[in-house]
């Protein structure tokens, strides 16, 4: 006989996960209270990377059945929850999720479920990507500067080089400039770059 197991997961510590088991209760799943696996951990973090997620793992047998509230109980995104369930389907463990009126999502019908999901979580995502490259191919074209800005400014940038040509060393002048030596040190690699490359202009010339 098939046992019922119940992962129920919240992001932050004044979250509870009773309300993702009383779904599961109320939706008629008779589950054990030692089958419900609650979890207080961030979204973000994959599946397969979450304690609680992973003991539930090691307990399941092949004929198990598995309940979520929601796919995003089971992952980070849609490529995330469809590796997830790939990974318990080849366990032989059976998927619900009642967001989706309590679809096997390991049966052929769930898995066209989730190759939809997919579908649509794919297009959005290069419609973001498409997005993004559009606006910084504008930003390029009305000349503004992409990426973070300077540490210092450029009479600052000037002011290093001369502390470092006059044998300041690096981490005295960050001291002095209130930034870091990696800093410093950064702007003294572009001086030389440049200097070479004007040496390079003259033995050309």
């Amino acid at each position: 006989m098939s046992r019922i197991f119940v992962y129920a997961r919240v992001s932050t510590a004044d979250q509870n996960t009773d309300n993702q088991v009383q779904e599961v209760i109320a939706a008629g799943y008779n589950v054990h209270p030692k089958r419900i696996m609650k979890e207080h951990i961030s979204g973000s973090v994959a599946a397969l990377e979450r304690p609680q997620f992973v003991r539930l793992l090691d307990r399941m047998e092949p004929g198990d059945i598995l309940i979520v509230t929601k796919l995003d109980r089971l992952g980070r995104n849609a490529m995330d929850v469809r590796a997830t369930i790939e990974r318990l389907a080849e366990d032989g463990i059976h998927v619900h999720c009642l967001a989706l009126g309590g679809a096997d999502l390991t049966s052929p019908a769930g898995r066209m479920t989730m190759m939809v999901m997919n579908a649509v979580a794919e297009f959005e995502r290069d419609l973001l990507i498409e997005r993004t490259q559009a606006g910084l191919a504008r930003a390029r074209a009305e000349g503004k500067r992409l990426g973070r800005p300077p540490a210092l400014s450029e009479e600052d940038r000037v002011k290093v080089i001369d502390r470092l040509a006059a044998g300041v060393s690096v981490a005295q002048v960050a001291r002095d400039f209130g930034t870091t030596r990696q800093s410093i040190m950064r702007i003294r690699a572009k001086q030389l770059e440049y200097r070479n490359m004007g040496q390079g202009l003259s033995v050309g010339a």
